[in-house]
């Protein structure tokens, strides 16, 4: 049902992290009045933004009078549905939304919307560094950089790149990308969603609940938890697969190891993958993703190999940080749960010396055991409760260590790596028990590695 303009027009954001803050000043810019509430501690740089735009805000509360008297809220990503204020804000009848929900009413710009359990972060990336190099104005935003809502604000935007979690899809209503990506699904964040996968697969099918037959979706044919949900639902937009495994009527495959795409029952080889600057099977699938959306965009191949064969990757996602006495330190902070860590031990061929733990979100560990079994020669636990990940590997790997801090964990680590063989960094875990976020983590393990 499409939100109602009201001619008293008061929105409340709740959290004033990046997306609460980036709404606050759209908001405030297209005429609401602005009240922004936050039950933790604002961060300077933010309370700046918001004093220099003349909003009013509260840190470390919510004040439901206040509150309640708003004809629109926007819950910022990180709070639950499921807490008592959002609950009666709900009862009294008052939307709330997501960020991306908001901004993408004030925008013409076409849309790409990225999500999935693990790889969005580079195909956002990927896809966007691929588009700038044939399009003006590309922005890459939402759950990486700037939050969509702010550079609406501040920036003249034809083409949004955006990655997009789950939660950011909860709390939509009419937003629809021009082209929407589903990277892959395994389980993750089920304590956000009762602890059933469905409910989460339906979260992140919400990225095309509202596109039409002019649209895309772009998806990957080899994973059988997409393949089900599309099988019992039916979908509007034009589908273009992915496939490592098999030749697709309409869509990307591989082919004598060369990327092609057929679409209109014309088919066109894109590159080799050889020439691919990411290694590893999960970067083909990205990279196939984002060559359908430049193609889809109408851009040239040889643009579109160009760049493919030049990014250079992100920070965090199997980040080769250095060589140390002929050992290879690598850091995969970002993979917080077992499909991500599972691509980094796949992607990796020497032994491997494994740093893992941290808060545990129902991972079911047993998927590793194969590339553990034939891979990992040691394992460092780095978390406050490792109870789960040293009771799956116990019997499969001879030498596992308990640590609780990153100088310490790389430190032993150094010491077991021997001769062209591999240190990971890959957590298969959130965090937030001994670090601010995987940025932070990523950051100490290259800080450590730097010591040695």
């Amino acid at each position: 049902m499409p939100l109602k303009e009201k001619t008293n027009k008061k929105l409340i954001v709740l959290g004033a992290g990046e997306s609460g803050v980036g709404t606050a000043l759209l908001a405030k810019a297209k005429g609401f009045e602005v009240f922004v509430s936050d039950s933790g501690i604002i961060s300077k740089k933010y309370q700046k933004s918001l004093e220099d735009a003349g909003i009013s805000y509260e840190s470390e509360k919510h004040t439901f009078s206040k509150i309640e008297t708003a004809t629109l809220i926007m819950k910022s990503p990180g709070i639950p549905d499921s807490i008592p204020l959002i609950q009666q804000l709900k009862e009294k009848k008052i939307p709330v939304i997501s960020e991306i929900e908001f901004a993408s009413k004030y925008t013409n710009a076409t849309i790409i919307g990225i999500t999935g359990s693990n790889g969005k972060t580079t195909t956002t990336m990927l896809t966007a560094h691929v588009l700038s190099n044939a399009l003006p104005n590309v922005f890459a935003a939402g759950n990486t950089g700037d939050s969509f809502a702010k550079s609406i604000f501040s920036t003249n935007t034809k083409t949004y790149v955006l990655e997009l979690s789950s939660f950011q899809l909860d709390g939509i209503v009419n937003f629809s990308p021009k082209i929407a990506i589903l990277t892959n699904l395994s389980p993750d964040h089920l304590d956000r969603y009762n602890y059933n996968y469905e409910n989460y697969i339906a979260s992140k099918f919400n990225i095309i609940k509202n596109q039409t037959v002019t649209d895309f979706f772009i998806y990957d044919a080899d994973d059988s938890d997409i393949l089900k949900y599309l099988k019992k639902h039916t979908i509007k937009p034009q589908c273009f697969p992915f496939s490592l495994s098999k030749e697709l009527p309409q869509g990307s495959f591989l082919k004598n190891n060369q990327i092609v795409m057929k679409y209109n029952n014309i088919e066109e080889v894109l590159m080799n993958v050889d020439n691919l600057s990411l290694k590893g099977k999960h970067n083909v699938k990205n990279a196939m993703a984002a060559a359908t959306v430049a193609k889809l965009v109408n851009i040239r191949k040889k643009t579109i190999r160009e760049s493919l064969s030049s990014f250079q990757g992100i920070a965090h996602r199997l980040e080769n940080v250095s060589k140390i006495k002929n050992i290879n330190y690598v850091n995969d902070s970002k993979a917080t749960n077992v499909n991500a860590t599972y691509y980094a031990l796949d992607a990796v061929t020497a032994p491997i010396v494994w740093i893992v733990g941290g808060v545990d979100k129902g991972n079911n560990y047993n998927e590793l055991l194969a590339l553990v079994r034939g891979k990992v020669k040691a394992i460092i636990c780095l978390g406050k409760e490792n109870d789960k990940i040293m009771e799956t590997f116990k019997n499969f790997v001879e030498t596992i260590i308990e640590t609780q801090s990153m100088k310490d964990a790389v430190q032993i680590a150094s010491t077991i790596a021997e001769d062209n063989e591999t240190v990971l960094l890959s957590p298969c875990c959130a965090s937030f028990d001994l670090f601010e976020n995987y940025e932070d983590r990523g950051n100490q393990f290259k800080a450590a590695v730097r010591l040695l």
